[in-house]
């Protein structure tokens, strides 16, 4: 008897489906040839060439050590599913390997990068997977629920179709119940010349507005010189960045930075999300031909380091019930905030208790990487193919930990998906949502 068919295999996707029924021989060949050629290069020859099939990346993938040291998730292995044999058959595949190619890079790979920590040569397996998925992009077969919001970018510029009136109106909103608090607070918008453009991710004013409260508050009480925009530019995350649209990848990061040069801000201070901060930072920056940034960008758990250390913002009491801290693989592994995270756990917590493996080597949440984004179809691929992100909570919460500190909106996502599913029982916060009640306020 051969073996059960994979649970993945059985998901109906629109996006992918219809996708592959235009596809011809033809077209795969030639887009796939086009990326090969035009937009990979030297980058990729290199890996291919490098690359012994040690399978030492193996150990570090969530989903290999998920599904039992499954060979087939192993890094090396998706690698091999994918782009290897589109390099050695020069693109001469079928529509089926291209809807198995989608469904592996973009609901079994995160795009964590903790692989890369552990290959002898250092390959980047991320980025070949970044490529798999430019060639289902210019192919028309990503999932659909992902390829929605890269819609929702395209025509509105965030990633939650919030309309141009919505915005405004939301920071008038919060800025209103804030003054309940302190009568004097506002949100400055398009305020030209201030020190800081603090900006958010679309599900903020779409269903997490108390965030902007919160931050708001932060601002106001450390004395902040700040503003936000009222129009497009506010939104700084970018789903399209994971989609392989890089077109609209360099549309939304293109509004971000003009938005912050227009205000004349001197640095751009974003909340707290970890693709967004990749986007802005290592992605979408230099897709655009910009090495670094053209405008500073503090994400905030820098921005909060900062304020605490230079007693801008003073702990009234710290937060008592004990926690455990959630490492972003975007802000840390690839944005080096490993430290600064636990100065500002230790500075506004009683007792804070490590995962293990903990900093760079964390592991992921498996939402990230534009995964959760793939939509509700592949909630049970998330949830099975990260049992070793349950294990480390668990071991956590056995030493005491009440409270998980994901400073990440895919991270607190998928961390709450994986709490929920795994019956796990930890309180999941933002940085933010502690820094506000435990920090002085005028009375």
């Amino acid at each position: 008897m051969g073996e059960p068919e994979v649970q993945e295999e059985k998901v109906l996707d629109d996006g992918i489906e219809k996708g592959v029924a235009r596809l011809t021989d033809e077209k795969i060949e030639k887009v796939v040839n086009r990326v090969l050629k035009g937009e990979a290069g030297a980058r990729l020859k290199a890996y291919v060439e490098t690359c012994v099939h040690c399978g030492l990346c193996s150990e570090a993938c969530h989903y290999y050590l998920s599904h039992d040291n499954d060979p087939k998730y192993a890094p090396v292995g998706k690698v091999k599913q994918t782009i290897w044999e589109m390099v050695k058959r020069r693109g001469k595949v079928d529509a089926g390997f291209i809807k198995k190619a989608a469904r592996i890079a973009h609901t079994e790979c995160n795009l964590c990068k903790r692989c890369a920590m552990y290959c002898p040569f250092g390959i980047d397996i991320a980025y070949m997977m970044l490529l798999v998925r430019r060639i289902i992009h210019l192919l028309g077969v990503t999932p659909l629920y992902l390829q929605d919001t890269a819609h929702s970018h395209s025509v509105t510029f965030n990633q939650m179709w919030v309309k141009p009136d919505e915005w405004p109106d939301t920071l008038q909103w919060q800025e209103e119940e804030a003054q309940a608090e302190i009568p004097t607070l506002r949100i400055p918008l398009e305020k030209e010349g201030a020190d800081i453009m603090y900006s958010v991710i679309g599900p903020e004013p779409k269903f997490q507005a108390q965030l902007i409260y919160q931050a708001a508050v932060i601002m106001d009480v450390a004395g902040v010189n700040w503003t936000m925009p009222a129009s497009a530019g506010w939104d700084n995350s970018d789903m399209a960045m994971y989609s392989g649209d890089n077109e609209i990848m360099g549309r939304l990061k293109r509004a971000h930075f003009e938005t912050a040069a227009r205000l004349k801000v001197k640095k751009i201070v974003m909340g707290e999300c970890g693709h967004a901060f990749r986007s802005v930072y290592d992605m979408g920056n230099r897709w655009l031909g910009w090495r670094m940034p053209p405008i500073p960008i503090v994400h905030a758990i820098e921005f909060y380091h900062d304020l605490l250390k230079a007693g801008k913002i003073r702990i009234k009491k710290k937060f008592a019930p004990t926690v455990t801290l959630h490492d972003p693989c975007n802000v840390v592994r690839g944005g080096g905030l490993a430290e600064m995270s636990r100065y500002v756990a230790h500075a506004i917590c009683e007792k804070v208790v490590e995962m293990h493996p903990n900093r760079e080597y964390n592991y992921c949440c498996a939402a990230g990487g534009g995964v959760i984004n793939a939509g509700p179809p592949y909630k049970m691929t998330r949830m099975d193919g990260n049992r070793v992100k349950a294990e480390q909570l668990f071991n956590a919460k056995a030493r005491g930990a009440k409270v998980l500190i994901a400073p990440c909106h895919n991270c607190h996502s998928g961390l709450e998906d994986i709490n929920h599913h795994y019956g796990i029982g930890l309180d999941i916060k933002f940085f933010g949502d502690i820094i506000y009640e435990v920090m002085e306020k005028p009375a």
